[in-house]
């Protein structure tokens, strides 16, 4: 944690009230994992993490304050998503691996941050801004790196120049987010995690390159 942490009504809090702060946000995070988000109560957390709800209501205004707290620094870690793709070859060989390594960064993030997740695309798709916001700070992480790739490959005559950057890579990204939300999902359908990494991976590389990889 860095910078100077405040309670709600302004006073910067001690090394103890942070610890106090960072618990009450670790036990709402492992609340989320196992309980529906609108089923979490100020009292419930409070209570976890051994102290009273006059305490949260010290450092948040409630739950969604809290959260959004959460959500905030997840997406700080989303930014490094970026490296899965800025700078990366999409040409032979290194084209396969940055389409594979792209696929597994995307799918253990989304894995990792499973329970936030949920909540920011329900805040998001109930049309909260500061949910949205989130939502796309994470996806433009991946996302204007991939529209950079595309323009690159179409101004050395590698991609058709009617394909749009932006919609392309923007279509992959929107892709990418719906199968990480699903993994669980795959698994009624007979997919296994093994299976379903490098069929992405190819559909990955097929939307940026417009070929077959080759491995």
């Amino acid at each position: 944690m860095t910078g100077q942490v405040r309670t709600v009504d302004g006073r910067v809090a001690g090394r103890r009230g942070q610890a106090t702060r960072q618990k009450l946000l670790d036990c709402l995070s492992e609340m989320l994992s196992s309980s529906p988000y609108r089923d979490v109560k100020v009292i419930d957390v409070a209570r976890k993490a051994g102290t009273s709800p006059a305490t949260f209501y010290q450092y948040f205004p409630d739950v969604e304050g809290a959260v959004l707290e959460i959500a905030e620094e997840m997406a700080k870690e989303g930014a490094a998503l970026t490296s899965l793709v800025e700078g990366r070859s999409w040409v032979g060989k290194a084209g396969w691996q940055t389409a594979e390594e792209l696929v597994e960064g995307f799918l253990d993030f989304w894995r990792k941050n499973d329970a936030i997740l949920r909540v920011v695309d329900l805040g998001a798709a109930e049309g909260d801004k500061r949910f949205y916001k989130i939502r796309m700070k994470i996806l433009n992480s991946v996302n204007n790196s991939l529209t950079d790739a595309v323009k690159e490959l179409q101004s050395k005559g590698k991609v058709d120049k009617d394909i749009s950057p932006a919609a392309m890579a923007g279509s992959i990204v929107a892709m990418l987010a719906a199968v990480a939300s699903h993994q669980k999902g795959f698994q009624t359908w007979g997919v296994k995690q093994a299976e379903l990494k490098p069929n992405l991976a190819l559909l990955v590389h097929l939307g940026i390159t417009g070929k077959k990889p080759t491995k």
